[in-house]
Order: C-alpha cells, then structure tokens, then sequence
C-alpha cells in the first residue's frame, strides 16, 4: 500500500498540478494494492497507551486488520514462525527512559531476538553503543536523520526461506 494513500497534501492544491491527475495517481496506487498476500503484523509495546496510539493509527491509514496489538515486554516476544521480520524503534534514551534501562532493554532484545536466529531484524536508535549492547555486529548500518537526531538504521538479515517454505509455486 501506498503510504499517504489515505492522506491530503498541500501539493494538492497546487495550480499548477490539475486535480484529475491527483486522482488518477490514487486510483493507480489503489489498484497496485496486492490483496492475495496473507501476512500478519504484531505490533508489540510494553505501554498500553501507547499501543492505544497505535491502533488509533492503523484504523485511520486503513490496516487495521492487518495488525494485531498486544502488550508484551521484549522478553516475550516469540514466534512459532521459522520466518519473519522484526522492525524496532525502542527508546534512545534521549528523550524517553533512563540511559541504563534503555541499555537493559537492548541487551534484553539480543538475547530475546538471538533465539529466532532465522528472523531478519532491523532496529532505529541513536545509542552509540548499540551493537556492543546488543551483543552482535549488524550486517548492515546506515546513518540516518530522525528530525535533527542523528540516528543509525541496524540491519540484520535472517536467510531467504526456500520456496517450499513460502509456499510459493515450484517450475
């Protein structure tokens, strides 16, 4: 899905741009939707206002039913699934949380996340020490902006399923 499919923008109102080509790219990036693809979202927060916040969200961008919410602290977050992608971004210690229980917290997510070795995982902060907290070096760092912080997009990638785990058709 498009991001901002369900959004107005000021460009919109631009003279220059006539309104039927702004319908037009919506009606395109409506039905580029690809609705056959079953997958499931958890979004996971150990603050119940803030999964509130969340739902809030995914009701107005049109998906959720596509997420399910749940109050987990990091420890127990597990998966049944051999396959899956986990996306964070925990609490820097910038503004939100205490320095040392953000570094509790990374160091608790390595250890959480470490028993799904065949996940990809990708985490957003702007700890400095944070692949020494987490306890593993990322396959891939880049260098981010979040407003002005800057802060470092860690990637670790978890192997391709094969198609049989997919399910995906086989030649």
């Amino acid at each position: 899905m498009a991001p901002g499919l369900k959004r107005s923008f000021d460009s919109e109102n631009w003279p220059l741009i006539p309104k039927r080509l702004w319908e037009q790219a919506r009606d395109q990036a409506k039905e580029a939707i690809d609705r056959s693809v079953d997958f499931r979202i958890l979004g996971s927060d150990i603050d119940g206002d803030i999964l509130r916040t969340a739902r809030q969200n995914a009701r107005l961008a049109g998906v959720e039913d596509y997420i399910a919410f749940q109050t987990l602290a990091v420890s127990q977050i597990s998966s049944k699934k051999k396959y899956g992608c986990i996306i964070s971004n925990p609490p820097y210690g910038e503004r939100l949380g205490d320095l040392k229980e953000v570094e509790s917290l990374y160091r608790q997510m390595g250890q959480t996340f470490e028993k799904l070795d065949t996940w990809s995982i990708y985490v957003l902060t702007a700890h400095e020490g944070f692949e020494g907290l987490y306890g593993r070096k990322a396959d891939r760092k880049r260098k981010l902006y979040n407003g002005r912080l800057k802060v470092d997009y860690y990637q670790y990638y978890g192997p391709r399923p094969s198609r049989k785990d997919t399910g995906a058709f086989q030649d």
